[in-house]
């Protein structure tokens, strides 16, 4: 995906590459589902599987956080979701703040696994003051007039922009000069923050479209493998009506 202007992660500076850490969360959320399953270990081959990356791309990752597994047995499940989830920082709780309560915006508010991977929703936000007061997935809006305030008090450094385009660079600028250090940008549109502020896009529209993109390949090739086959067919018939030398062969006479 996208991303704004970033300074260079904590992690970065443990030797591991931002490659790796974007595989992380993949890793943690098919180790989450055995351990829900109450699988004790894993091959590299399962896990890299259940994660959609090859075995020795998980096992590279891996020995960046110094686990190595076990041969002949594997990973131990449970202590790699702690790992992962320590470096990670999902080891604390994350308040994040919502901008923008449309129908993203409170869909977003309603998504359950929030909570059980670190993050609580601390406050959502919205510039209709129509919307102030009235409860989305139990929680209030607040006017976006209270954003700093709602920031300060909950020690918010995530924030979650699901505004139209035109208001998303305000949001954005407001959100860092009170001390937001990461943004989830949901916003059609392209950020521009200071050096320091990690910048998150997720586009739908994108997205589909370069799923739009492999569709019209795959029909376009299915296409030219139907129109070959006629073509394979005629070739056939041709030389079936020729002689060995590839010439017509004379009509005998009757």
């Amino acid at each position: 995906m996208a991303t704004g202007r970033t300074h260079r992660p904590a992690t970065r500076s443990r030797g591991i590459p931002e490659a790796t850490v974007a595989r992380l969360p993949l890793y943690l959320r098919a180790l989450t589902a055995l351990s829900e399953r109450s699988v004790p270990t894993v091959s590299s081959e399962e896990l890299a599987a259940a994660a959609g990356v090859n075995s020795a791309k998980l096992r590279k990752d891996f020995s960046y956080l110094g686990s190595y597994g076990t041969r002949g047995v594997g990973y131990d499940v449970e202590y790699l979701v702690y790992q992962i989830s320590r470096e990670l920082g999902l080891t604390q709780d994350w308040p994040v703040v919502i901008v923008g309560i449309g129908n993203l915006g409170a869909a977003l508010a309603n998504y359950g696994g929030f909570a059980s991977r670190g993050f609580r929703v601390a406050a959502l936000i919205d510039a209709d003051p129509a919307m102030a007061g009235k409860p989305v997935a139990g929680i209030p809006v607040q006017h976006t007039d209270e954003l700093e305030a709602i920031i300060r008090d909950n020690g918010v450094s995530i924030g979650v922009i699901a505004t139209p385009a035109g208001a998303a660079q305000q949001v954005c600028d407001r959100l860092v000069a009170a001390g937001v250090s990461s943004i989830l940008n949901f916003a059609p549109t392209v950020l521009n923050v200071p050096e320091g502020v990690d910048v998150r896009k997720v586009d739908l529209s994108i997205e589909l479209q370069i799923l739009a993109f492999h569709e019209q390949r795959k029909a376009g090739e299915e296409a030219a493998a139907e129109g070959a086959v006629p073509a394979a067919a005629a070739a056939r018939k041709h030389s079936a009506d020729q002689g060995p030398d590839g010439d017509v062969p004379a009509v005998m006479p009757a």
